[in-house]
């Protein structure tokens, strides 16, 4: 494996496009989860990846499962009957995300406890390790097993990358500063949502270079890549004592959930690649545009259509 990753997966519930979820008569489901849906692009754009979980041993344990192989994902899980799996429902319009439901309480993954993954093992050979925010914000249990994690990951060599990934409707930002200012030791490569940054670690402004910079600094980061919304930019990333950015692409937005996912595994992917910083931003930045036309949480993208958009040719219909 070149990429491992752990995390939660969830059965998400959406109506029909541009369908109010009150009015709903039908609800169409898939599949989606942070550090899944960077296994899925990763697995999508020909590197071999891991995804970690616990699932409960069901129906809809076993349909995250199988969507994550049938997009090439090694899905190693610990299988339960202690659990269950978590929804969760939202309304896509296009550009508008309607207010997200969850019902994840309890959920199999928020149970898992320290000792029972085999982190050397499932870490043999592998080259990159990442987890968001979301996984220690499940529970106590899964806090101290993404420290555990981290911790063996960081032993075995590899590079490891955290997206902040914050969530208000799981953890106070107090909470989940105190958690994972002490992960950011293990952490290499930093991705943040520009408001996420500031509500959790308090470092905000309107030069995201001099964000950037300043979690960089404090936590003595490789490189901290943070997103940005209504602004020419996508992105910008500190690394190698300098700060590169990339353009925002003009695409038709379908459904943006998972488009700072695909900017992870775009990013992730381009660094396996060997690509030097301003052009792993830049694929990053394609990746995450290329989300947005596409249904879903995972990102269902080939290089050929990463590469086309990177060129320049539009992301619309080539007829």
């Amino acid at each position: 494996m070149a990429l491992v990753t752990f995390g939660e997966a969830m059965v998400r519930f959406s109506p029909p496009a541009m369908q109010r979820l009150e009015h709903a008569r039908a609800l169409e489901a898939t599949v989606g989860g942070s550090e899944l849906n960077v296994a899925v692009l990763a697995a999508r754009l020909g590197l071999a990846s891991r995804w970690i979980s616990r699932l409960p041993d069901n129906a809809l344990g076993r349909m995250i499962a199988d969507q994550a192989r049938a997009h090439g994902v090694d899905a190693r899980i610990e299988w339960t009957t202690d659990g269950r799996v978590g929804l969760y429902f939202v309304e896509i319009g296009g550009a508008r995300v309607g207010s997200v439901l969850y019902d994840r309480a309890g959920s199999a993954i928020s149970k898992v406890t320290p000792g029972t993954v085999d982190w050397a093992s499932e870490f043999a050979g592998a080259r990159w390790y990442h987890v968001s925010g979301i996984t220690p914000a499940l529970s106590d249990g899964a806090a101290r097993v993404t420290a555990e994690s981290l911790a063996a990951a960081k032993h075995a060599g590899l590079t490891v990358s955290y997206d902040l990934n914050y969530r208000s409707k799981l953890w106070s930002a107090k909470t989940a500063r105190a958690v994972q200012e002490p992960l950011m030791e293990h952490v290499d490569v930093l991705t943040a949502a520009a408001e996420d940054a500031r509500a959790v670690f308090g470092i905000g402004g309107d030069d995201r270079a001099v964000v950037a910079r300043a979690l960089q600094e404090r936590f003595e980061l490789s490189a901290v890549a943070i997103t940005l919304r209504d602004s020419a930019l996508a992105a910008v990333v500190a690394a190698d004592g300098t700060v590169h950015t990339a353009p925002r692409f003009e695409v038709v937005t379908v459904d943006p959930i998972g488009a700072g996912d695909a900017f992870t595994g775009g990013l992730i992917v381009s660094r396996l690649d060997n690509r030097p910083w301003d052009e792993a931003i830049r694929f990053a930045s394609a990746t995450a545009a290329l989300k947005h036309t596409i249904g879903g949480d995972f990102c269902l993208v080939t290089r050929a259509e990463v590469d086309a958009l990177l060129r320049g040719a539009s992301a619309r219909v080539s007829r």
